[in-house]
Order: C-alpha cells, then structure tokens, then sequence
C-alpha cells in the first residue's frame, strides 16, 4: 500500500474542503486534500449558484444573515472571476404578503445588508418577463457565482503554495491508534489500489457525507441530508435575481446562469445523501411556482433537473424541526471534546456563500489543536487568474471566441467551448472523464446537453491523456448516461426531439452501444436511485 505523510489531511474537495486546503498552505502548514471524485461533484457542484446577501435569513437567524453579507463582500473582492454581478430583487407576487417586505427591509438594514424599495414599473420595464401583478419589489445585493470554477481555483492556489489535492480518492475507513484518528485509507478509484495517508489532524469537510466517514471512526454525527432539487431553462429569461417576498420556502428564486435559468429548490428529508431521486411531484412544485414569477416559465424547453444534498446540523436529535428552520448556520465539532477521539475536526453546515469564512474558522481550530497560530489570509489575496480584477459576464465566451477566431474550432456549439479550452483543461488539470471537462468548461451543458460535442471531447481525452485507464466506448457512454439521468424527469416537448437525435447519432451512426468495455467504466456518475423520503 502506497504511503503520504502530511501535517493535515482534509477529507472533500467541494468549496469548504478546497478552502480549508488553500488556507492550510497559505499558513504553511504541509496538508493533502482528498475527494472521492472530481472537485465539486458533491453538493457544491448541485446547488443554485447565488451567492446571497443574506436578507432571506435576516428574520429567522440574523448572525447568518449578517455573515452572509460580510462574506458577500470578501467574494466579490478575491474571486470576481467567479461572479456575474446580476443583483437581485426579491418581489411580493399576488400569492405573497406585501407587508412582509417591512419586515425583511428591518431585519436586512439589522443585519448591515441594503435593502432598497424599488420601482415595480421600472423593474417590470428592464424585465418584462417578470409576474406584472408584482406589488413591491425590493433590490438587495445577491450575485451569481461560477462554483465549479471557483473550487478549482481554490485547489489550484493550494497546489501554488505546496499543498497536495488528490482527487478521485475515495475515503474507505479512517484510521485510529487507541483513541485517536491518525489519517485515513484511501481507495485511487481511477488507478485501483489503495493509499495510506497519516496525519497529525484530520480535517472532515465532507458536508452530507461527514456523518458516514466518521462512522468509520465510530463516531457519530447526525447530519440531516435536505434535498434540494432544481430545473434548468434553456432560456436566460431574467438579468436578475428574483426572490419571493416570504419566508425561505421552497421553489421561492429564478436565477440566471450564464446562457440558462434555474428554477427551485425544493427541500426534502432523505435517509442517503448516496440515495435519491427526482420526484416528479418535486418538478411539478418547481414549474408551478416558477410560474407565480414568470407566467409561462413551466412551457418553456426543460433542459434537465438536478439534485443536492444540504448538510444540516442539528444539535438536540430529540428536537422536532422543519428543514427550513434548521439553522444555516456552520458548527465545527471537536471529536477530543465531544466523543473522546482526538486527531480528527468535522465541519458540518453553513452554505457556499460563507465557505471561505468556514475555511477559516476550520484552520483556526486546527491551530489550536496543532500549537501553531497563524494569521488567515484568504480573505486579502485573491485567487488566481483575476484580470484586471473583472467580474464574469455573459458575454465572455464569444469574446475570447472572436478575439481568438475560434469559430471553426468549437467542441461545443451551445456553450462555446473552443478546442483549444478542452485541451488546456485536459493538459493542465486533473482530467479523468467528460464529466470532469464539463465542470471545467461547462462543455454539454446546454441546449443538446452532449448531443454533438461529447463525442469530440473524447475524442481530444483518449487521444491527448495516453494513461486514461478507460476505453473510448465507455467514456462516452458514461456521459451520455449521466446527461439522461438529469433530462428523464423534466423530458418533453422539442428536448424529446433533441434526445431523440441524440440517440440516433450515437446509436445508430457511431454504434456507442457496441463499442469495446464494459456498459459503464468504475468512473461512472452516480445514477439517481429511488429513496423513501419524507416530505420536510
């Protein structure tokens, strides 16, 4: 079995895991970073891309509403590469309670957050799409933000500063002499064999998964997994943000995402964060809601839904809480104190938008326990490839497109992904599958979702990553799969058509069916799996 020492070993790769690592190697401690998968295949890569300004939690939890804004600001400062700055409105349809923007307009200015009362007609001017029976809208500074890419510019600051980041490195049981966590077993699932790695600290940042990786310990650790599922529009039908004028509730936000909108998210109890599905009742929800802010929205073409698992923390298991009243708050729980096991912190709940300031407090804790103050400094240097310190617009991509004239070497039409971006991110970056080029790249992910250009990106891995373990059939088939896996529960109308080109492309000119290997390879998505789930 192949063996690393390390200082600190942090288990997950979403936002939290990638900076809690950058921060460690900021500090200089020696840390290694493990995630079964590629980064932000978890929660992080399945959520609805805003970054709030924290108004929504403002009446229920103000200290989150007020780290939100706090944090709102740090990520606009270090990472602008990552954000769209759309803004937001949150706006009271017929079906709200128009007083209740007093009350959020109170608790908002509490917390620090601006909360302004807007023009109906001139809001209903810049997007007209929007319900005209809005009564009251209010601006507050939600943005979007790009998780994908802001995960792996937090592991590619890691890696500058000397950290290691070992993706597709799934953790099998953590190790313990006496009454202590002493590192982990770790299987490479994309080259088979196992990998011993011993640490002083153990950082467990596995969001929904923490309580499962802790049971390996025999620790136990009651995560409540709450579902959230959404819908993507093929269509950016608004510039802006929009939000119900109500408590958080479920299906309550429209948000644009580069060329799409995504509709939700529900919120429903599961058993597994390994184990569940898109309920159809879930989708319907979806649509008629979204319907309540932009009439129609439910008619127009589906591109897919998704799901993620929030990882709520819940202190007394005997107390009865609807999801929704679980605090977003971040708890971080020392093992030594807590269960008697030394050598491990686990992080569990908060939100994206306040993963830097859990990194942080995380690494403050591992000082502590490690003799070894050092002052953070993620929330004064910016993460890499900042130009000219420019937040992302929609147009970026035919801009580098016709600034390079790259037009007659696009791998994906839909989202303008150029050759020679597939082969950078192939090259330069810890490429595995077509799905890893997607987070990358955002390759697939619009209107044909992998129609056309999957079979050219492929085509670039196998013939540029000459040690890919996994013949050319099965990479394509396990990211047809995992395209139809998101586009079954919404599939009607013209994507029915388009995924019926699709399979006459794939099927019945390149015969993908019959090609050499298995039906899907060991690097395969996880497949949505029916659950029994109870509604929150």
């Amino acid at each position: 079995m192949r063996h690393i020492d390390t200082e600190v070993l942090v288990l997950g790769g979403g936002a939290t895991g990638t900076g809690i690592i950058r921060d460690l190697a900021m500090r200089g401690f020696k840390a290694v970073l493990v995630e079964r998968r590629d980064l932000a295949y978890g929660t992080t890569g399945r959520y609805n891309g805003i970054i709030h300004s924290g108004s929504r939690y403002a009446p229920r939890d103000i200290e989150t509403a007020r780290e939100c804004i706090r944090e709102n600001h740090i990520l606009r400062r270090i990472m602008p590469q990552c954000i769209e700055e759309t803004g937001g409105f949150v706006v009271a349809t017929p079906w709200d309670d128009p007083a209740f923007g007093d009350v959020l307009q109170r608790t908002s200015r509490e917390a620090g957050i601006p909360f302004e009362e807007y023009s109906v007609g001139q809001l209903l001017k810049a997007e007209p799409l929007l319900n005209p029976g809005i009564s009251r809208c209010f601006w507050v500074p939600d943005v979007i933000a790009d998780s994908f890419l802001a995960a792996r510019l937090n592991a590619q600051s890691a890696l500058e500063y000397g950290a290691d980041v070992l993706t597709y490195h799934e953790v099998t049981t953590l190790v313990k002499e006496g009454e202590r966590v002493v590192g982990a077993v770790c299987r490479d699932v994309a080259n088979g064999e196992d990998v011993r790695i011993s640490a002083d600290l153990v950082l467990n940042a596995t969001a929904a998964w923490a309580g499962k990786v802790a049971a390996t310990a025999g620790i136990t650790i009651n995560i409540l997994c709450g579902k959230g599922t959404m819908v993507a529009v093929n269509q950016r039908l608004l510039n802006v943000i929009i939000t119900r004028c109500r408590q958080a509730a479920d299906c309550d936000a429209v948000a644009p995402s580069h060329s799409i909108s995504v509709l939700g998210s529900t919120d429903v109890r599961v058993d597994d964060p390994d184990c569940f599905g898109v309920d159809p009742r879930e989708v319907h929800l979806i649509f008629s809601e979204g319907d309540k802010i932009v009439p129609g929205i439910s008619r127009r073409r589906m591109l897919r839904s998704w799901a993620g698992v929030r990882p709520l923390f819940q202190a007394d298991e005997n107390e009865p809480l609807d999801d929704r009243e679980v605090s977003r708050s971040h708890v971080i729980l020392d093992h030594e104190r807590r269960d008697g096991v030394g050598g491990m912190l686990t992080i569990v709940g908060g939100k994206w938008t306040t993963y830097r300031l859990m990194a942080e407090e995380m690494v403050d804790a591992a000082c502590r326990k490690l003799g070894s103050p050092r002052e953070c400094r993620t929330h004064l240097e910016p993460l890499p490839g900042i130009e000219g310190r420019k937040f992302h617009v929609r147009q970026s991509p035919l801009q580098h497109v016709e600034q390079d004239a790259g037009y007659g070497e696009l791998v994906c039409e839909c989202e303008l992904v150029s050759r020679r971006r597939v082969e950078a991110a192939i090259l330069e970056k810890d490429i595995r599958t077509v799905d890893d080029i997607r987070r990358d790249t955002r390759l697939g992910m619009g209107t044909c979702q992998g129609g056309f250009c999957i079979h050219r990106a492929v085509g670039l891995l196998h013939r540029l990553q000459k040690a890919a373990n996994t013949s050319s059939g099965e990479t394509t088939r396990d990211f047809l799969q995992e395209r139809w896996k998101g586009m079954l529960p919404v599939l009607s109308g013209d994507q029915v058509r388009q995924q019926r080109l699709n399979e006459l492309v794939a099927v019945d000119v390149l015969a993908v069916d019959l090609a050499p290997g298995e039906p899907l390879s060991h690097l395969k998505c996880d497949p949505y799996c029916p659950a029994t789930a109870k509604q929150s």
